[in-house]
Order: C-alpha cells, then structure tokens, then sequence
C-alpha cells in the first residue's frame, strides 16, 4: 500500500512539473503590461524574402492577433508612441510577425489601421532586447492605378515599390529603399528612384455609349473628377460612371452603374443588396451627388457628395 502511494505521488508530481513548464499562452490585447521577451515571441518569424502588398492595408485581422494600447505603452516610450497614437483617429493594431537580425536586431510588423491612416509599423528591438526604434512604411493611401508593396530581402533591406500602369498599357516603377543602421537607431534611406510624372490618363468605360438625351453629358470637377452620364436602355434610367480623386489623390472613389428617374430633374442609383445609395440632381449646367453608405466604393473619410459643372462639348447630338 505504502509503495502504491509512493508511486502515485510520483505520478502527480511530473504531471504538476510538466504544468508549470508548459508555455503559457500570450496575448496582448489586454490591459496589463507584458514583458518585452513576451511582446517579441508573440510573433510569428517571417521568411525572407518577404512581399508584402497593399492590400493587406484593407485587410481584416481575427482579435487574437489585436494588440492593445496599454501593452504598447509598456514597451515604447511614450515620446516614440505619441507620434503614432491620436485619440481622434482611435488606431487599431494587430500582430504581422518577426524578422530576426541573426546575433542582431529584431524588426517586430504591425498593422495599424484608424480612420485615416493605415501602414505597416516597424518596431525594432536589440538582441537583449531593448526597444530602439520604430518607423511606419507604405505611403498614404495611394492614387488610383498605383500599387504599392513593402519587400523585406535576404539582406535586410527594405524597399518601397510603386507600379502604375499607364493609360498606354507601360508600367512606371519607383522605389524607395531603407536600411537599419544601429549606431543612429533608425532607418535611413540609401536609395530612391522617383515614380516617372508620365501623365495618367483617366479612361471612361462607358464614354462610347450613345449620349443624345437632355443631361447625357460629362459633368467636371477638375481634371480627375468626372460624372458621365450616357443614355439609358430605356427611357426612365441612364448609365453613369463616376470617378473623383481628392486631397492630393489621397482619397479617390468610383462606380458605374445605371440610375432611374425620380423626376424630370432628380435621379436615384439603387440596388437590391447594395446599401449604396446616390441621389442625382441635374441643372441646367450641371448635377449635384449626395450619397448614402458608398463607403464599399471609395477611401474612407471622402464623399461621392459634391456639385460638377456640365461640359458643352461632351455631347453629341442625335443624328437626324
């Protein structure tokens, strides 16, 4: 009996041991703060080469990856922290992964999303480690026809791509490359080649349909900014294609589509299943939008909401 005893307790002291050296789970989305050796292995290594594309800006991160303010305010010094953090824009920041500087340093990606901004976060951290540095890297949402992409290669090196296709069908290529220099604790830029000011054209798909009734016409606002209406398939709608570029480009939108007459001079764009909604209302000399949740079609924080001013040339009158 003593013996049966003896081993029993054997048995509940390794199965005690192995629960206390089994690896507790991280997260980091909570309010109290982490240790920086904790911080670090919460994320996952990435291989290199590593691309990163743009569309990961849009893309959405499950809550297990979410990293709270509290947490980062326990590993960045606030003066670093307050740079990126602005309570009007309430940012959000989800885990990417590591890349690890062997006997060097540690880049830590994060995804940072707010109203307004959205790049990729590059937080650098020693072998000790010791928080050093941190730096964002994709540029403001870019203009329509620009892809962008972040590639991390075999050297450490980071490198900022533009491409943009040209009305042409050429493709324009600029980059921007960085690297990490430890004695001044930041990323500075070793190398740039400009995107080319080639112009871009802005090309209307629907700017062959017939446009011979009263407000078929293209109506301005700018040069990027263009409401084209053409003739419906019948009489009580019409096609349009819309396309606005604001703030430096910045913020852009676009749809096309087909709206119904409401009235001799107010037209609606609706669809079952869209919760886009675009009220049109034509003068004279021109049409006024005001939209209701187009946000699937356009940069957040801009509206297809605004008033454009017809051109007497655009339309083409019907042939006799």
């Amino acid at each position: 009996m003593m013996r049966w005893r003896f081993q029993w307790l054997i048995v509940v002291f390794l199965l005690v041991a192995a629960g206390c050296t089994e690896k507790k789970k991280i997260l980091l989305s909570g309010e109290e703060p982490v240790a920086i050796n904790d911080f670090i292995s919460f994320f996952t290594p990435l291989a290199r080469p590593l691309t990163i594309p743009d569309t990961v800006l849009a893309k959405k991160f499950p809550g297990s990856l979410s990293i709270s303010i509290p947490v980062l305010k326990s590993i960045i010094p606030d003066s670093i922290l307050g740079t990126f953090i602005n309570k009007k824009d309430k940012p959000q920041f989800h885990a990417i992964g590591s890349i690890e500087v062997p006997d060097a340093e540690t880049y830590i990606l994060i995804h940072y999303t707010s109203r307004i901004r959205r790049f990729i976060w590059v937080l650098v951290f020693t072998k000790e480690p010791v928080f050093q540095s941190a730096t964002s890297f994709f540029y403001p949402l870019p203009k329509k026809g620009i892809q962008q992409s972040l590639l991390v290669d075999r050297k450490f090196l980071f490198t900022l791509l533009q491409l943009r296709k040209n009305a042409d069908a050429t493709l324009s290529e600029g980059k921007s490359v960085y690297v990490y220099n430890q004695a001044a604790k930041q990323f500075m830029l070793i190398m740039t080649e400009a995107l080319d000011d080639k112009a871009v054209e802005l090309i209307n798909p629907i700017d062959t349909l017939p446009s011979t009734r009263k407000y078929s016409a293209d109506y301005t606002q700018g040069e990027m900014n263009v409401v084209s209406i053409r003739d419906g398939r019948k009489q009580d709608r019409f096609s349009f294609f819309i396309h606005f570029e604001k703030r430096n480009g910045d913020c852009t939108g676009e749809l096309k589509g087909e709206a119904f007459w409401k009235s001799p001079t107010k037209a609606e764009y609706r669809q079952a299943g869209d919760p886009c909604v675009l009220q049109f209302a034509f003068t004279s000399n021109g049409v006024r939008l005001q939209e209701q949740n187009c946000g699937s079609r356009r940069d957040t924080g801009c509206l297809f909401d605004g008033s454009f001013v017809r051109k007497k040339s655009t339309r083409v009158k019907k042939k006799n």
